[in-house]
């Protein structure tokens, strides 16, 4: 992807969500890997938190991190799926101002490449929330290695051209 190499690289702060009723800080492999990339991208990890799949949780661990000045971004990872515990979409229908459908889209056509026709079960999504992005992300290894390193990476950086999220940020409160 075309990086302005004239243009500043503006760090965000991210808040990092794993959205699972088994995993703790100890196994939460997909969390970890988000966690590097997000540093070695040089944003700021300003929080990491695991909530069990419990969409009242969800939605009051969203609204603190959108309330917070010191969260431009969540990511989330994991209860993206078809199973009757994966409500993370339905906890980001209920924090939303408006809804970013390109993101899940894009997420499938490339997840495609990896997991076939599986990519049909994943409901990967994006919301903007008061003025806070909001990325859902399935909870596997490689379905955050690919929603990191094929869109996110380029997506919150602030040089990537012909234009990328953070640009946006200064105006997203406007009315």
């Amino acid at each position: 992807m075309p990086l302005d190499e004239s243009r500043i690289f503006k760090p965000i702060n991210i808040a990092l969500l794993t959205v699972s009723d088994t995993r703790t800080f100890a196994d939460d492999t997909s969390g970890d890997i988000l966690a590097d990339r997000i540093v070695e991208a040089g944003h700021k990890l300003v929080d990491r938190a695991i909530e069990r799949d419990d969409a009242s949780r969800l939605v009051a661990r969203l609204h603190g991190w959108i309330d917070n000045d010191d969260v431009d971004c969540v990511i989330s990872t994991g209860g993206t799926g078809l199973t009757g515990r994966d409500i993370t979409p339905e906890a980001l229908d209920r924090v939303k101002t408006k809804d970013i459908p390109g993101f899940g889209e894009l997420f499938r056509w490339l997840s495609y490449d990896s997991i076939g026709t599986s990519t049909l079960q994943s409901r990967a999504c994006a919301v903007l929330a008061r003025g806070t992005y909001i990325f859902a992300l399935p909870g596997s290894n490689g379905a955050v290695k690919d929603g990191w390193d094929k869109i996110l990476v380029h997506q919150l950086d602030s040089r990537h051209k012909p234009c990328n999220f953070v640009e946006l940020m200064p105006r997203l409160r406007e009315q």
